[in-house]
C-alpha cells in the first residue's frame, strides 16, 4: 500500500473514533480510554515518516488490539 493511501486510511480511522468518542455519551470511562489510547496511536503512527511495513503492520496490530478489548 503506498503511502498515501496509508496516510488515507489512517485519517478516515481517526475522523471514525473521534466521532465515536464525541457523539457517544453512553461509553463506559473504560470504553473511552480504549479508544482514546486508540486514537493516540494512529495519531502518531500518520505522523512517523519513513517507517517500513512491517512496523506499521506491528502498530496497526497494537491498534486492533485495543479495538478488540473494546468490544469484547
Amino acid at each position: 500500500m503506498g503511502r498515501v493511501s496509508q496516510t488515507q486510511n489512517i485519517d478516515s480511522l481517526i475522523a471514525c473514533l473521534q466521532a465515536v468518542i464525541e457523539n457517544q455519551c453512553s461509553l463506559s470511562d473504560q470504553d473511552l480510554l480504549i479508544l482514546n489510547e486508540a486514537l493516540k496511536k494512529l495519531q502518531i503512527l500518520r505522523n512517523k515518516k519513513g517507517k517500513t511495513n512491517k512496523e506499521l503492520r506491528k502498530e496497526v496490530q497494537k491498534i486492533v488490539e485495543l479495538f478488540a478489548r473494546y468490544f469484547s
